[in-house]
């Protein structure tokens, strides 16, 4: 059977104090005139018997559950974006509120489920993320909880956190060119020529405009560009192949995610070729997996975890509107290396 429930009376009188007196201890009010010896008698009681505050009752009163809403597509089941809910996990308790978390694999009829559930209990606040960034449609249901978009974008709600995605474009060209590597460049993944008239999303409009501002500021063009719409790795190994069979190979591949860097490795190690020794790669989302390729990876990272901790923060201090930009640290690994010094050597 479960024992009876520690009320803050019992604290009390466990401290020998009154009830009035021991709640505005363990509220931490700072006008108590109370002695230090009296602050420690009810920390200790608490201690003792086990206490827990009742978030319910104190909602009733302060019309505050200290309860936020995680409303995602599949951010909490798939590994990809789960630094979003780490991070914004982590920004809610160390605010002192907890994190509900509902998962509605992008379904309307989930979607509204998951907002009513939220909003049944009184959620102080909701934050709405998906997976891949994207223009997020919402159902038409009238709330009054603040909320803000964490990887995504909804005109109702102007509050949004996105990855500084413009800015980690340039990073990847700019490692690049760092090296010493300003020519013979290979982009996989995206074709101007050939996706003209498509659109992908905001985030890799915003992306491709930072790699070709890099290029342009180094006076620099692609050798060649190969347009794959999904970004997986057969795509980036079957591009690189193809790209090492004509006459003049790169000097590096800049792929537009680590998963077409994994294909592209693979590409480039058939080919008896070595990275970075005869061509450098560099990419973006520093996957968990990029650090385990030999050599690692350097790659743009997704700043998830940042992320999440800002939206919340953005939340529960009530900021106002607009869209935050999160910045995208380049992770350095061992992918990038002018080759002519190299070849030189060889010689």
């Amino acid at each position: 059977m479960l024992s009876k429930r520690v009320t803050l009376a019992d604290v009390a009188r466990r401290a020998g104090l009154s009830v009035s007196a021991a709640s505005m201890i363990l509220n931490g009010r700072p006008d108590t005139r109370l002695s230090q010896d009296a602050h420690d008698r009810v920390h200790a009681a608490a201690a003792e018997l086990g206490y827990r505050p009742n978030v319910a009752a104190r909602g009733l009163k302060t019309d505050k559950t200290h309860t936020i809403a995680f409303v995602s597509d599949l951010v909490a089941t798939t590994r990809y974006a789960s630094g979003l809910i780490t991070g914004a996990i982590a920004a809610a308790e160390s605010a002192g509120h907890v994190m509900m978390v509902l998962e509605t694999g992008g379904e309307p009829k989930r979607e509204t489920e998951a907002i009513g559930a939220a909003l049944d209990r009184q959620v102080d606040g909701l934050v709405f993320a998906t997976m891949r960034a994207r223009e997020l449609f919402l159902p038409e249901i009238a709330f009054d909880s603040p909320a803000v978009m964490l990887n995504a974008t909804n005109a109702r709600f102007p509050r949004a956190v996105l990855p500084d995605e413009f800015n980690g474009g340039r990073s990847a060209v700019n490692a690049l060119f760092a090296a010493g590597i300003h020519d013979d460049i290979a982009l996989i993944g995206y074709s101007e020529r050939e996706e003209k008239e498509l659109f992908r999303s905001a985030t890799v409009a915003e992306r491709i405009a930072g790699i070709r501002a890099a290029m342009a500021e180094g006076d620099a063009e692609f050798s060649s560009e190969s347009s794959i719409w999904l970004w997986e790795p057969d795509g980036g190994y079957a591009a690189t192949k193809k790209i090492l069979r004509q006459r003049k190979r790169p000097a590096a591949i800049l792929a537009m995610n680590d998963r077409l860097a994994f294909g592209a490795y693979q590409a480039i190690a058939e080919t008896k070729l070595r990275v970075p020794d005869d061509i450098s790669v560099v990419s973006f989302d520093n996957d968990e997996l990029a650090a385990y390729l030999r050599p690692g990876l350097t790659t743009v990272a997704l700043p998830h975890e940042a992320m999440g901790r800002r939206a919340v923060e953005i939340l529960l201090g009530d900021e106002p509107g607009g869209l935050t930009k999160v910045p995208m640290p380049l992770v350095e690994r061992d992918s990038i290396r002018d080759p002519e010094p190299v070849a030189s050597a060889k010689r």
